[in-house]
């Protein structure tokens, strides 16, 4: 057993760029690879959409469609499916609908990778953010040490506070409204 006050092995902290580039390669490795452990089902699914979403199977359809529609009324004495061609309606019909479902779920798949994609890029640009305001808070204190002059530049103050998501959150959905509102007002 392990001791439990006993702290878990941290790896060092990246010295170099191509350690860093590594890392980051690895992360998103990583999420592609989270990407692509799905079920039999969805990836049977994007296998089809694949196919099906293909010139060669537009061809082969009307390829079919067209033998389809000359046996039935210039070849056969006995056509199987004559004028209207109701079966082939029916067959018709029913690949639309196993079509539009499988398409359904590969974009579903699609949706949930590009949902993690947007998840790690907000998370990034968050970091992103905070880094940011921490140099400008840092450059400033170097600026002030060093005897430089501040020419009272009131955006810096403002750009040296941390940014509040929730708060983005809020401004955005208000501007969205009042936008909203004076479309609708004539």
């Amino acid at each position: 057993m392990s001791d439990p006050t006993e702290k878990p092995l941290q790896k060092s902290p990246p010295k170099t760029v191509e350690e860093i580039t590594a890392k980051n390669v690895r992360s998103i490795v990583e999420l592609e690879q989270a990407s692509q452990r799905a079920t039999w089902g969805d990836r049977l699914a994007v296998r089809i959409n694949d196919a099906c979403g293909s010139m060669t199977f537009l061809w082969a359809n009307a390829l079919g469609f067209a033998v389809w529609m000359t046996l039935n009324t210039i070849i056969l004495p006995q056509p199987w499916d004559p004028f209207p061609f109701n079966f082939l309606t029916l067959v018709v019909s029913l690949e639309a609908i196993f079509l539009s479902i499988f398409l359904l779920i590969a974009a579903n798949r699609q949706a949930e990778v590009a949902e993690r994609r947007n998840q790690l890029d907000l998370q990034i640009n968050l970091l992103a953010e905070q880094e940011d305001t921490k140099g400008l808070h840092l450059l400033h204190l170097i600026a002030r040490k060093v005897g430089v002059e501040e020419e009272g530049d009131p955006d810096i103050a403002v750009l040296e506070q941390a940014t509040d998501p929730e708060t983005l959150v809020d401004q955005i959905g208000k501007i969205e409204e009042e936008v909203e509102n004076s479309r609708s007002t004539p």
